[in-house]
């Protein structure tokens, strides 16, 4: 491989934009054996610091004084020589403007250190575990995970009875606190039940939100609605009987708010097929619950819940504020209303969300279209339906962000890249028809891999598209990586390549892929069949470098998998640029994509900016 190199230049803070009001973090001190005798200590920048702040870390071992001191400048890690004897602490202190701060922030080493975190699962007979999520549920500043365990499931396209989903929320250090049963009236499966977890209050600790139904029961024991009832038909749909939505207490699971969900199925609360179908194209139960949930800062400031019905045919969002313990309707978005019909069938089964235009204020890219922050349409391309999409600065030379996705039936949009802001489609690569059965590609990736290429690189799976583009839309290898995640595991700005749980990197001299590491060698085990997909990949320790968090393959243990790989490149943590902290939300809906910073993150890059956020401690009871 050839030497890399990165220029930084420092940016102005978006200092007259709002201020999105965000989770307080502490520094997320970590360590991880390397495995030839030196561990890696790292930590957190937050977004609010300089990136001028330096450290010093502090290292003492039973029975050695004084402790040995590290200063440490250009990074936010340390590689350490490992003691495997004797249990030692380090403890690190942010020096701003040449004063060391005086309490810092510790870990303990004890012999026999692991690579990952392991946490013990308590997984229900008949379930495993599957999507995960991040909150702080306690305001300490580390992360809680709410976990997704599924038993038997269906696809919407198919018939049959599943398990209640459940859901399950751990402390890093293994405590369950709470289990939510959504009970027999919401169906099991990929597409119906999107959890949003964010503090949706500001009050500092995180709040979980989705959809209930009569019989869903609470952390507490408490049961939503009328228990009793059963709607489930004879084909195991469930095409009649209230729906709600339901936002939990983080720290106990406790249902705090109950409301109707927005939009219902039909007018009617036991509507016919053939009412349903004219509604939604079938009246089986197919496109009628394609759900998809996201949070977006509407006001610039505070997180809204939006919600989402449909995106082959007819289209709604739904968003919420959640003020004095209360849901709160905002607005409705309806691609039925008068001027919206083009809005129609432009639905992913996944989206982003970030300011597209620069205002202040999030945008929801659903797919081919985009909603204005107001809940009005700010533009649709037309193009339709797919099943991946990809929005951040994937092109630097251009002003604002760029979205790429694909097109799932066979057409002239098979990959498109389009100006963000505006929907204007920069180029598009035609699906190939022959041999593809008519079908456009199942899965498209962007990431930077790829230094000689400024920006990120695009490829998709499938329709007869072959090979790798540069960001302008021209080939430059005819060989592609896996074409499903990606995540930042070395020491340089470029992207690796995240299939399943395992991670490789790309050689573009070879144009082949070679393996970094493997969690299926540890016992590991990806979800979701062919999407491949680990519980959650998001930056929740240490510096700005990703975890991997994956279960075991009898899903008995939750594992936190970090890098051990030393980095110069300083930057402040990821869940403090507000389109990734978003984009860790909405990465478990549906079929899950990587999520991406509002910023270009590769070869070349700036200094980003200072995220425009306020920090927001818990309130002390």
């Amino acid at each position: 491989m050839k030497q890399l190199f990165l220029v930084f230049t420092v940016v102005i803070s978006l200092s007259s934009l709002a201020q999105y009001k965000m989770e307080y973090l502490n520094r997320g001190l970590h360590a991880v054996p390397d495995g030839k005798g030196n561990v890696l200590i790292s930590w957190r920048l937050f977004g609010t610091e300089d990136s001028t702040a330096n450290f010093n870390l502090y290292k003492s071992a039973a029975g050695k004084t004084p402790a040995a001191k590290f200063v440490v400048t250009k990074a936010t890690s340390y590689l350490d020589q490992l003691d495997t004897t004797t249990t030692c602490t380090y403890t690190l202190k942010a020096v701003m403007n040449g004063k060391e701060e005086k309490q810092g922030t510790s870990i303990q080493l004890v012999p026999g250190l692991k690579k990952y975190l392991a946490i013990p699962l308590q997984t229900p007979t008949g379930y495993a575990a599957n999507d995960a999520s991040v909150g702080d549920m306690d305001g300490d500043g580390d992360y809680e995970i709410v976990i997704h365990m599924t038993g038997k499931g269906k696809d919407n396209s198919q018939g049959g009875f599943t398990d209640p989903p459940i859901f399950q929320c751990y402390t890093l250090e293994g405590s369950l606190l709470w289990s939510i049963n959504l009970g027999k009236n919401i169906r099991e499966g990929a597409h119906y039940s999107q959890f949003m977890v964010y503090d949706f209050d500001s009050d500092g600790k995180a709040e979980i939100a989705m959809k209930t139904a009569d019989g869903s029961i609470d952390g507490k024991g408490t049961v939503i609605g009328d228990s009793s009832k059963d709607y489930r038909n004879e084909k195991g749909y469930i095409l009649s009987g209230p729906e709600y939505l339901t936002i939990f207490d983080g720290l106990t699971g406790e249902a705090l708010s109950t409301v109707d969900y927005i939009p219902p199925r039909h007018g009617k609360l036991n509507p016919s097929t053939e009412e349903l179908k004219a509604v939604w194209g079938d009246g089986y139960g197919n496109r009628m619950d394609r759900f998809l949930a996201c949070v977006a800062y509407l006001d610039g400031q505070h997180p809204s819940l939006v919600m989402c019905r449909g995106y082959y045919t007819k289209t709604v969002l739904a968003a919420f504020d959640f003020k004095n313990k209360q849901l709160v309707k905002r607005w409705v978005f309806d691609s039925d209303a008068n001027g919206n019909k083009s809005f129609a069938g432009q639905g992913n089964h996944n989206l982003s969300v970030t300011d597209v235009d620069a205002d202040g204020r999030d945008e929801i890219v659903y797919g081919q279209m985009t909603i204005d922050d107001n809940g009005k349409g700010l533009y649709t391309t037309g193009i339709g339906h797919a099943d991946a999409l990809h929005v951040s600065d994937l092109d630097p030379s251009r002003p604002g962000l760029e979205v790429f996705s694909i097109q799932e039936h066979f057409g002239d949009a098979g990959a498109n890249f389009r100006d963000a802001a505006t929907g204007e489609v920069i180029w598009k690569k035609a699906s190939v028809k022959a041999g593809d059965d008519g079908e456009g590609p199942g899965r498209g990736l962007a990431l930077d891999i790829d230094p000689r290429y400024e920006g990120y690189e695009c490829w998709v799976a499938g329709a007869g598209i072959t090979g790798l583009f540069d960001n302008k839309g021209n080939k430059i290898a005819e060989r592609t990586p896996a074409c499903n995640m990606g995540i930042y595991w070395d020491g340089d700005p470029l992207s690796e390549i995240l299939n399943g749980v395992n991670i490789s990197k790309w050689d573009y001299d070879s144009s082949r892929a070679y393996k970094i590491f493997d969690a299926r060698e540890e016992g590991c085990a990806s979800n979701n069949g062919t999407k491949a997909n680990p519980c959650l990949s998001a930056d929740i320790l240490g510096d700005w470098r990703e975890e991997l968090i994956c279960r075991t393959a009898d899903s008995k243990e939750l594992r936190i998998y970090s890098t051990a790989i030393p980095s110069s490149l300083k930057l402040y943590t990821l869940m403090h640029n507000p389109q990734y902290r978003l984009s860790i939300a909405w990465q478990n809906v549906a079929y899950n994509q990587p999520p991406h910073v509002s910023y270009y993150l590769g070869q070349g890059m700036k200094l980003p900016p200072k995220p425009p956020i306020q920090i927001v401690k818990p309130v002390k009871q």
